[in-house]
């Protein structure tokens, strides 16, 4: 059936969009490598905006039409690398026909967790809302993302052990090395999107959940944050809602549910402890809430990654 209105089609899992693409289930339900030779192109107008809970990053042939990511176009032209953040909304023109090459990795925040890497990917730039630039490739660098893709794909193919995850993590992280290299040599002079309210809104919450400001005030309100971006409460939720299908309340909830599972993975904190640093006056109303979010209690979700 058909969705209507403008709200994007979010991506809840892996599976949801090997589906969508008319692929085999993925191997595994937190990471896959997908060969666009062998996917099915999205050509639904319901599927023009999209939003994946997971890390997206592509390496595109042949690419025809325009890309919205956020706000902004997408510098699409002769690029042949996107990377998308989890919940970000892409927009892109529907065109009939596509035929694609190249590779699209999609990592779930939870495959990479317990790795350094879990903590760090959110300081590649080039997930940003801000960068409206697709990464282009000398032919040297094509060669050397490929490979790397490949690698990844074989190591993905192949009977899973005990070191699998280990490996593809590996992998993933030299890739992203790489593109970070590149993409420096393209954006030296590149400018950062000052005026976008999303880029603005991320670095908010992400300021006051790592200060004890969330400790000594609690969760922040969808006033306190309209406030700080110096936009009515009612503007910040319409506009969130029709970007990314969330309002305000809901990007709150997702930086703590993030915190939450960074807490539970690397402390030995217990939940009590972990809702109160979390600025909850009851750990039961953070244990529902954290369930609602995730489907599993905080001990669950602890137990789940040991």
């Amino acid at each position: 059936m058909k969705r209507t209105g403008k709200k994007p089609h979010i991506f809840n899992s892996i599976s949801e969009l090997h589906r969508a693409l008319a692929l085999p289930k993925p191997k595994h339900p937190l990471v896959s490598v997908i060969n666009f030779e062998e996917a099915k192109c999205f050509d639904d107008e319901s599927l023009r905006s999209v939003s994946y809970n997971f890390y997206c990053i592509a390496i595109k042939k042949n690419f025809k039409g325009k890309m919205k990511y956020g706000q902004q176009y997408y510098d699409f032209d002769e690029g042949v690398m996107t990377f998308f953040s989890p919940m970000q909304v892409v927009t892109t023109d529907i065109v009939e026909g596509l035929k694609l090459s190249g590779y699209w990795l999609v990592v779930h925040p939870d495959f990479i967790r317990n790795y350094t890497l879990g903590k760090t990917i959110k300081n590649y730039g080039y997930f940003s809302y801000s960068v409206n630039e697709a990464l282009h490739l000398s032919e040297d660098e094509d060669k050397a993302i490929t490979t790397i893709m490949q690698n990844i794909e074989n190591e993905y193919r192949s009977v899973i052990d005990h070191f699998s995850q280990d490996v593809i993590v590996s992998h993933i992280e030299l890739l992203l090395n790489y593109c970070n290299r590149f993409y420096n040599r393209q954006f030296i002079t590149r400018r950062t999107a000052s005026n976008d309210l999303l880029v603005k809104l991320e670095c908010l919450l992400t300021d006051y959940f790592n200060s004890e400001q969330i400790q000594e005030s609690g969760l922040p309100t969808v006033q306190y944050v309209s406030s700080q971006l110096n936009i009515s409460a009612d503007y910040l939720s319409d506009m969130l809602r029709n970007l990314t299908g969330q309002n305000t309340q809901q990007h709150i909830h997702n930086h703590l549910i993030e915190k939450a599972k960074e807490k539970l993975s690397t402390t030995e904190l217990s939940v009590s402890e972990i809702a109160y640093e979390l600025g909850f006056e009851y750990p039961q109303s953070f244990s529902k809430l954290f369930k609602t979010k995730t489907n599993l209690t905080p001990l669950k979700f602890r137990q789940s990654i040991n």
